[in-house]
């Protein structure tokens, strides 16, 4: 079995503090050169693997080695500079997992911080054996070890993990030393610690014996750690490139009070679904929980945003926490409405911020960033960073003034602001960050309208757009607002704030769906009487709905890592198309112009009679 189909390849956490003490190990004199790097790059998935033999190194352009390296300071969290400067030896000298950072489809179309390998496990009642125990350790306490480290991700799923004294079952856990019949022998002490493979190749996990194993101390390797890691691997899991996460490559020593980062309960749960109770939930028509786990009202409602639901911008902290703005005030969300002793003003939480903010977000660089007007101000945590406001044309090049929202995409991880009509994508790894194809129209996010308030990729993986009070639940995959029973949008009031004296459903939902139904049965006869009329803006028909939503979901989602930002350095300036700008039209005959206009004033006329 070749490397590749390993989950994980842990090496020594006793040589980790040598090696970032002092740098001194032998792998890390060994990651000194710009030869030995490009073999480093390409051994975790950053090059292709030709770049592993020297003499093929000269075949790289300068610009995929810069690329490169800027792809790997981005997956673990240096400033990007696209060369091997100090940091970036330093950490590739750190002892780490074998396996490729990129690992399976999710790798490339990062949508959060975790990743997903691409397989999992379809039933969530799973059985595991140990048929071969540590030889220094005593049965017992390895018991109870393995079934802690399992406990960790059945916390926050209906996953069971049962343990089995023989027979098949779906992960066998092993202690070997040296060659053990998989093709990949364990080294002795020092070396590396365990590999796990992934559900698609069995999810067995395997842990080198000749290492000193403990429990419940700093001596040693603990298993418990170790094992919890392997088992994320075992259930789907490939490495996050969040340093707190348990999922994280690096190994990081016993710690007395291990637990999951919200990036692993996010991760396990994209997999799995959250852990099941008793709700009134965002559900769709199959039942499925997307947000909100409780039904227990709160004894009070906000009286201001159950007046009136709508708000300035919502988004997510780098804690995981969800604000809502409105005014000079702010809300912490909880999973059922507002978390008591809210709302606070926004100046003193975040001091130097003023109200009425314009949009929000917050990046993998666990920054968050205010826009107001023609400026932006950024914070870590609560903590204004250095001399802002800065004007958004030199720390977000491309993008308009007065934004109405803007979020991070589950789709390929890019920022994307909103305004009116139009949208515009951010890639700060690009140059220029703001294609010359933007802006573009709002339409081609199937479902949305125009002029919104807030958005944002809430904690389930769903990304959620706010206007007039209202919600929309977007479905990242069909790339259209999900299809749910009570239909989209739904009131924020009641499914966002806990005001429970709102309505549940939505008459304005139920209309636009019918409206929909009956206005494509329209669009689809005047294709048929004249299928060369151009559509109504924003209109795709038929099969063309389709093949045009295939296409833009593929260019949406295209296969770029996401590079960490320092959004102030800002790159040489794109094209910055305002807004207002009106795209210049086709020339067309006049009869096509005259057909197209009989089309859409009969289009008109039906949905005047509808409505």
């Amino acid at each position: 079995m070749t490397m590749a189909l390993y989950g994980l390849l842990l090496v020594s956490a006793a040589t980790v503090g040598t090696a970032l003490s002092a740098g001194t190990s032998s792998y890390a004199d060994s990651v000194a050169t710009d030869t030995t790097a490009m073999i480093y790059l390409s051994q975790y998935g950053y090059l292709s693997p030709s770049v592993k033999n020297p003499a093929m190194s000269h075949l790289m352009s300068e610009e995929s080695v810069s690329k490169a390296i800027s792809e790997f300071q981005s997956f673990v969290g240096l400033n990007i500079t696209g060369n091997l400067d100090t940091e970036t030896l330093k950490m590739m000298s750190i002892p780490r997992c074998g396996v490729k950072d990129k690992v399976g489809v999710a790798s490339d179309l990062r949508s959060k911080r975790y990743a997903l390998q691409g397989s999992r496990w379809r039933v969530k009642n799973l059985t595991y054996k140990i048929s071969k125990y540590p030889s220094r350790l005593r049965k017992r306490d390895v018991d109870e070890e393995i079934r802690q480290a399992f406990s960790l991700w059945s916390d926050y799923t209906d996953l069971t993990f049962t343990p089995k004294q023989s027979g098949s079952v779906h992960i066998e856990i092993r202690f070997e030393r040296g060659e053990h019949g998989d093709g990949d022998p364990f080294d002795g002490p020092g070396g590396t610690l365990a590999h796990a493979y992934f559900p698609v190749y069995g999810g067995d996990a395997h842990f080198d014996d000749s290492e000193r194993w403990t429990i419940n101390s700093f001596s040693g390797t603990n298993l418990k750690q170790v094992a919890a890691h392997e088992f994320g691997h075992s259930l789907g899991l490939s490495h996050s490139d969040v340093r707190a996460a348990l999922m994280a490559p690096f190994y990081r020593g016993y710690d007395p009070s291990l637990s999951l980062d919200e990036d692993d309960i996010e991760g396990i749960q994209a997999l799995y679904g959250r852990k099941s109770r008793n709700t009134d939930s965002d559900s769709d028509s199959a039942g499925t929980s997307n947000r909100h786990s409780t039904t227990e009202a709160p004894t009070e409602e906000d009286a201001e945003l159950c007046t009136s639901a709508s708000v300035d911008t919502i988004f997510n902290s780098a804690d995981g926490s969800t604000f809502a703005f409105k005014g000079q005030h702010f809300w912490k969300l909880t999973e059922e409405s507002i978390a008591p002793g809210y709302p606070q003003r926004i100046s003193k939480s975040w001091p130097g911020l003023p109200g009425d903010i314009d949009a929000a977000f917050t990046y993998k660089n666990g920054k968050t960033y205010f826009f107001k007007g023609s400026q932006y101000w950024r914070y870590t945590g609560r903590k204004m960073d250095g001399n802002y406001p800065k004007p958004i044309s030199e720390g977000f090049t491309g993008i308009p003034d007065n934004l109405d929202a803007a979020f991070v995409w589950s789709g390929n991880g890019k920022i994307y602001f909103f305004k009116r009509d139009k949208f515009w994508r951010f890639d700060p790894s690009s140059r220029p960050p703001v294609k010359n194809t933007y802006p573009k129209p709002i339409a081609n996010w199937e479902g949305l309208p125009n002029d919104l308030d807030a958005a944002l990729q809430y904690t389930n993986g769903f990304t959620y757009f706010f206007k007039g009070g209202q919600y929309y639940r977007f479905n990242d995959r069909a790339f259209a607002v999900d299809v749910a029973n009570p239909p989209f949008p739904r009131p924020a009031g009641y499914w966002w704030f806990g005001c429970r004296s709102a309505t549940k459903g939505s008459a304005l939902g139920n209309l636009q769906s019918e409206q929909k139904e009956v206005r494509d049965k329209v669009l689809s006869a005047l294709i048929v009487a004249d299928p060369k009329a151009p559509l109504a803006d924003g209109e795709v028909s038929g099969a063309a709905a389709q093949g045009s939503a295939e296409e833009y979901h593929r260019d949406e989602a295209e296969n770029d890592h996401v590079d960490d930002l320092i959004l102030d350095a800002a790159g040489p300036s794109g094209e910055d198309r305002s807004p207002h700008d009106e795209e210049q039209p086709t020339p067309s005959t006049a009869a096509t112009t005259f057909s197209s206009a009989l089309c859409v004033l009969a289009f008109s006329l039906v949905l005047h009679l509808l409505v």
